[in-house]
């Protein structure tokens, strides 16, 4: 696959995945990930907040690579690419929400954790496909088994990565990015504390330069 949206989260590595209560803290959040070098944002869909943070986001840095995450239905879909998402993220593997990606043109990462999910996405043509949970579902030998007779699909493992295995998960080549709730924890963002996720940005972007 070598679609440009693909490239560019290749070259982030890492995709912050974020749950923000209060969109009002969207922007400012927004403004420490692309400060601190990693203008991307996965915003899940597990709050009322989630629409409203993208649209703000998206105003304030049109440059961003901004996804909506925890999407599980057409509703949602319509939502979050109207809000200005580049694309969605799902946890599993919905036919229905899958479909209407695929009939619409928007660009959806749905998730799969074993052989026959994967396999139902390739008879769809989806080849871009989130792994998750990783760590719960087999971590780094589960994703290498899934990828030898798959070697066509890419892959976003999220669930369970850290600073301390994030590499051996970019050292598969089928890997494009790996998804990290460490880097804006949602206790964090509620305490406005900036100051933490910058750090863990550096720490992430450090890592990923490696």
């Amino acid at each position: 696959m070598t679609q440009a949206w693909i490239a560019k989260l290749r070259d982030l590595k890492v995709m912050p995945v974020i749950q923000i209560d209060n969109a009002n803290d969207a922007v400012p959040l927004a403004k420490v990930l692309v400060e601190n070098g990693l203008p991307a944002a996965e915003i899940t869909f597990r709050t009322a907040a989630a629409a409203e943070s993208i649209r703000r986001i998206r105003e304030a840095f049109p440059e961003i690579v901004l996804c909506a995450g925890t999407v599980l239905t057409k509703e949602q879909v319509d939502a979050a690419i109207e809000a200005g998402a580049d694309f969605v993220i799902s946890p599993g593997f919905n036919p229905t929400t899958v479909k209407y990606c695929i009939e619409n043109n928007i660009k959806m990462i749905p998730g799969v954790n074993n052989p026959s999910l994967v396999e139902q996405a390739l008879e769809l043509g989806v080849t871009a496909l989130k792994f998750f949970p990783a760590e719960a579902s087999g971590g780094i030998n589960m994703l290498k088994s899934l990828t030898g007779p798959y070697g066509q699909i890419e892959l976003m493992p999220t669930g369970g990565v850290n600073p301390q295995n994030l590499l051996d998960y970019l050292a598969i080549p089928q890997v494009v990015a790996c998804g990290g709730t460490w880097i804006a924890p949602t206790a964090a963002i509620n305490a406005h504390d900036w100051d933490s996720i910058a750090r863990n940005v550096r720490e992430a972007v450090k890592l990923t330069q490696q």
